[in-house]
């Protein structure tokens, strides 16, 4: 058992492409056509880190109550956590690209942290050893 997919509700699909794969460096997993349940076109959109088993649905908000939450997922809260082997080069890649770290690199009992935003405006944490 495994958890295959997390959604990140999104304002356009192609802006949170760019922003996973181009910056943070995340491969496209599937882009196709589909639908909505009531009949309506979207995409599927799915993202994965290099060598990853979890995705992540990149959902583009459709309505008032999706657009409301883009960004705010998990209150404010830190809610997406990505691990990397090597802390100070992801944090410099990262930083030199304009991700936004709310919180700069700090070292906890289970290694080193820092807290950026996607583009949603989701809190994650950068973990490495």
């Amino acid at each position: 058992m495994r958890i295959d997919l997390v959604t990140v509700v999104v304002d356009d699909y192609d802006v949170a492409l760019g922003f996973f794969v181009d910056v943070l460096g995340f491969e496209v997993a599937e882009d196709v056509p589909a639908l909505t349940n009531d009949g309506r076109p979207k995409r599927w959109v799915v993202v994965r880190p290099p060598g990853g088993q979890t995705g992540v649905l990149l959902a583009q908000a459709d309505g008032e109550d999706q657009a409301a939450v883009v960004g705010r997922q998990v209150a404010g809260r830190v809610g997406f956590f990505l691990r990397v082997e090597d802390f100070d080069a992801a944090y410099r890649r990262m930083t030199s690209a304009g991700v936004e770290f709310v919180r700069g690199p700090r070292a906890e009992p289970y290694g080193r942290v820092a807290v950026f935003l996607d583009i949603a405006g989701n809190h994650w944490d950068l973990l490495g050893p």
